[in-house]
């Protein structure tokens, strides 16, 4: 299907945290959310409009120490403002015919203007996702029905050589997906652990003990700071309420870029796993997220520490070549986020299948990463992509920072109920994310358009500057 764009229109809101948030070298209290509502038209004069929305995040797209949170969110307005109009001046293509024509240009036009790479892409992603809603809608089908039948015209770009002889048509059809997904809880440098004198009162979970009774997760993303003797004590923390699980649980842990080497962050793994009270919590480690700072993680080699435990690529995917070259450095795995790309998500998706067909292994596999996604178009357009692609977890806690959609008109919130009752509940006076023995249940994303029966109040937002 190929259509030309009518409209690109942005907006934003504001959304604040319950509790304070540390990742990395920030601590965040309030972010907006930015939206984008997209029009199309087909060749035989039908026209839809579809929309996303992503979380404004500042200090992870770059985290120059010399660029302020508002320096952050400018750089990110930039990048949707310079996609929007790139968009709105092609012609008629197909939805991924209008991405990748707009990839090379926007990374180098955002790179004369001071952004990397991650920031570029932040609006073409958003803008993506849209179109896409667009053109489900048009076509009558759901998101899942457009993949696996590539009415996004999904293919490998001329300069992936690794991709070319790939059977992309075949291997969308073959992705299917699954009802549920298990809800990994993230544990932040400052998250409190047990109970504490100082609490918000809200009659929603503050510590982790509390987590685990309300939502049942068996699932845990533990994010550790480069400084090894605070996060062997704090793990150790951890460890004595994950331990108290009867059945199996699981864990993985997100070095946030804390770490000057690959060696560095063998050191803290080394130490963990020697460390008698985490000798469980060792053994239930899955994988290791980008413990070696950007700058450095794609000139080191981590096949040792991959040796011992698999090492994946998030901050570093920064572009359609990042995965490969991450690759041959002894990376095991790459992140899938709709703020980098649904169309890098597949395409790194196939190359995990091809590189496990190559190899006669389970090596190579993408993790479902995305801390702060808030309820509504963001949470359920991750949620059904991270699906199709066959994971069974995904990192969920924008519900647990934010007090679900309190913030929202109360028509907006029960729209959204209503769309999708098995995914919300209403619960302390607002619609939330329903997680039950720690499982999100997604039947209903299978719907016309981009895993959305309803729509955000445009009229309760601003427009972007």
């Amino acid at each position: 299907m190929k259509f030309s764009i009518t409209a690109i229109d942005l907006f934003e809101r504001d959304v604040v945290l319950r509790m304070p948030f540390r990742f990395g070298v920030v601590t965040l209290e309030r972010a907006p959310q930015a939206f984008v509502r997209a029009g199309i038209r087909l060749a035989d004069g039908r026209e839809a409009t579809g929309a996303a929305a992503e979380m404004l995040m500042p200090k992870w797209f770059d985290k120059d120490p010399a660029l302020s949170n508002e320096d952050n969110l400018a750089q990110l307005r930039a990048s949707l403002a310079l996609a929007r109009d790139a968009y709105l001046a092609g012609g008629e293509n197909s939805a991924f015919g209008h991405s990748i024509d707009n990839y090379g240009p926007q990374i180098a036009i955002g790179t004369a203007q001071g952004m990397n790479s991650l920031v570029a892409c932040y609006g073409p992603a958003l803008i993506d996702r849209a179109l896409l809603d667009a053109a489900c809608r048009a076509a009558g089908v759901s998101f899942y029905q457009a993949v696996k039948t590539n009415l996004p015209r999904l293919s490998a770009p001329g300069w992936q050589a690794d991709l070319m002889a790939f059977d992309m048509d075949a291997f969308l059809e073959d992705l299917n997906p699954a009802p549920r997904i298990a809800a990994r809880h993230t544990v932040g440098l400052i998250d409190k652990i047990v109970s504490s004198e100082k609490r918000i009162n809200d009659g929603l979970p503050e510590t982790l003990e509390e987590v685990i009774a309300r939502y049942g997760h068996r699932w845990f993303k533990l994010k550790v700071s480069g400084d090894v003797p605070a996060d062997l004590e704090r793990l150790a923390e951890i460890a004595a309420v994950l331990d108290r699980i009867g059945e199996p649980y699981h864990a993985t842990l997100d070095g946030n870029e804390q770490f000057a080497s690959a060696d560095a962050a063998l050191d803290l793994w080394r130490r963990i796993r020697a460390e008698p009270r985490l000798r469980r919590l060792a053994a239930s480690v899955a994988f290791i997220e980008q413990p070696v700072k950007r700058a450095a993680a794609l000139s080191q080699d981590v096949s040792e520490l991959g040796e011992e435990k698999p090492v994946i690529i998030d901050e570093s995917d920064d572009s359609l070549d990042a995965f490969p070259r991450a690759r041959r450095l002894g990376y095991a795995g790459v992140s899938s986020k709709t703020c980098k790309g649904l169309y890098k998500s597949l395409l790194n998706a196939a190359r995990c299948r091809i590189w496990n067909r190559e190899e006669g292994t389970g090596r190579y596999f993408m993790s479902g990463e995305d801390l702060t996604v808030q309820a509504g178009l963001a949470l359920q357009q991750d949620l059904a992509l991270v699906s199709l692609l066959g994971l069974t977890h995904v990192e969920r806690n924008g519900h647990h920072y934010v007090n679900g959609m309190a913030a929202l008109p109360q028509a907006e919130q029960e729209a959204f109920l209503a769309a999708h009752p098995e995914l919300y509940e209403k619960s302390q006076g607002a619609v939330r994310l329903k997680i039950e023995a720690g499982m999100i249940s997604m039947q209903s994303l299978a719907c016309v358009g981009y895993a959305s029966r309803a729509m955000p109040d445009w009229e309760a937002m601003r427009r972007m500057a």
